[in-house]
């Protein structure tokens, strides 16, 4: 075997709220995949570029010095014409390779993936026990049809294999390799973060997210040790204090979630902790645990001040459980992140101004708006696609900041859609109450809203212009 196995390459970013923080964060997907491989007996490698900055030339020629037999790619929606365009790049270079690109894009539309040059392998879904099993295929010379869960090119055209099982015990999953990145400069403020997923599936449905179709349905969860194990791990090795448990819902299960906050209060671990809940999957029993855990923020996904648009997005929820949720949480002081959604098929602007208004009412401590994107493996994507509603597939634009749908269909325009986003951001952050607390954001708030203005204008101008500027 060569000298390194497999290179997983984490593609540059260019989701907006990402560029307009400043934020960069360690590539999970590459180091839980690398994780898994060197715990297989293979040696990775893992370039990030989005915290490297490297032209293509620079990319092939330090893809050429390593000479993988296997190169790895994971992509977004957002990020993955750049990922065909480089491994295009590097299977020029190196055509001996076999080059593979995964993540939620391709999972579902992996037709896409292996029409472009370059690409050999689409993999869907999980990928550590996919990835394991085509090295070792691949390295042995077999025929890749007999590894689950990829689809790849045959005589000139597309071959797609069985689906992989999802792992069933996700402690088999070694910690990822944080030990392959600087993980020292993944810094946001002066602060080091550690992310940390415990569990893995949603059994919900909601219309604008293909979560559950990516890491199933099933509620998957880590054993309350090997989490509190990987926690300890990291602050050992890299004196973290800031925690994010990156689940879609850490409290889906409740009396779990609380049995991981018992056990932080009783191994004695300095944590702040940040993770996500959902408004219906919380109570005060609950909440204390969280506070006495360390948990210092959380994020809820309330999306619509409308229950009419609520029901249609299938979210699952009530109004008056949202306003529970932050009110709970304010008692406990603890931060709270609320998102929103506008320009869902079928909302009225009159609605977009309840989201608006909602979003004030309840005064979480920061609020998150975006606007409808039809992802691909989303309900709603494949729905207005039928129609043909989906207005533009660049897929560069699929960054939750552009109005990508045909709304002259429900009888306003991608322009006004564009100005609500615009009007949230303002009403709510622009608060001379709101203001007032928070002085030290006034810059970012400015920069955000100039952003969302210029938008604006661009969307006034024509359709056709803004994308074209992008």
């Amino acid at each position: 075997m060569n000298s390194v196995d497999v290179l997983l390459i984490n593609p540059p970013q260019n989701a907006e709220l990402r560029t307009l923080l400043e934020l960069h964060g360690p590539p999970m997907a590459s180091m839980y995949l690398a994780g898994y491989a060197r715990a297989k007996g293979y040696t990775p490698r893992i370039l990030d570029l989005d915290m490297e900055n490297m032209t293509k030339e620079q990319v092939t020629s330090y893809v050429s010095s390593l000479s993988p037999r296997v190169v790895g790619m994971t992509a977004f929606t957002s990020t993955v014409k750049v990922a065909y365009s480089l491994l295009a790049e590097i299977k020029r270079a190196l055509p001996n390779a076999l080059t593979v690109i995964g993540g939620p894009h391709v999972t579902f539309m992996p037709d896409e993936a292996l029409s472009q040059e370059g690409i050999d392998v689409a993999a869907m879904g999980e990928g550590e026990a996919t990835l394991d099993d085509l090295i070792g295929t691949y390295e042995s010379g077999k025929p890749l049809d007999g590894v689950r869960g990829i689809a790849y090119k045959r005589d000139g055209s597309m071959k797609l294999n069985q689906p992989r099982p999802m792992i069933e015990n996700l402690d088999e999953v070694p910690f990822p390799a944080r030990d392959l990145v600087s993980y020292e400069r993944y810094r946001w403020n002066g602060v080091l973060e550690a992310p940390i997923m415990t569990t893995r599936g949603c059994t919900f449905r909601c219309q604008y997210c293909s979560s559950s179709e990516m890491m199933g349905r099933r509620y998957r969860t880590r054993s309350v040790q090997n989490v509190i194990d990987e926690i300890r791990d990291v602050q050992e090795k890299y004196h973290v204090r800031d925690i994010e448990f990156i689940d879609d819902t850490f409290t889906l299960n409740m009396k779990r979630a609380s049995e991981v906050m018992k056990s932080i209060v009783k191994e004695k671990l300095d944590v702040k902790l940040a993770l996500s809940s959902r408004v219906n999957t919380i109570n005060e029993d609950l909440m204390q645990d969280l506070k006495k855990g360390g948990t210092a923020n959380m994020y809820f996904g309330v999306e619509s001040g409308s229950q009419r648009v609520l029901d249609l997005m299938q979210k699952g929820i009530k109004l008056e459980q949202a306003a529970s949720a932050v009110n709970l949480a304010k008692k406990y002081n603890v931060g709270v992140l609320c998102s929103y959604i506008v320009g869902f098929p079928g909302e009225t602007p009159e609605e977009m101004d309840q989201t608006i208004k909602f979003s004030v009412k309840l005064n979480s401590d920061y609020a998150q708006f975006s606007i409808l994107t039809p992802f691909p493996g989303t309900p709603i994507y494949y729905d207005l696609d039928r129609k043909g509603l989906i207005a533009t597939k660049d897929w560069t634009l699929y960054t939750v900041l552009h109005p990508l749908i045909k709304y002259e269909a429900f009888g306003y325009s991608a322009n006004l859609v564009a100005k609500k986003l615009t009007d949230a951001y303002r009403v709510f952050y622009l608060r001379l109450g709101y203001l007032a607390k928070r002085r030290y954001m006034l810059p970012l708030i400015m920069k955000t809203i100039r952003r969302s203005l210029r938008l604006a204008r661009m969307m006034a101008k024509g359709y056709g212009k803004a994308v074209q500027a992008y």
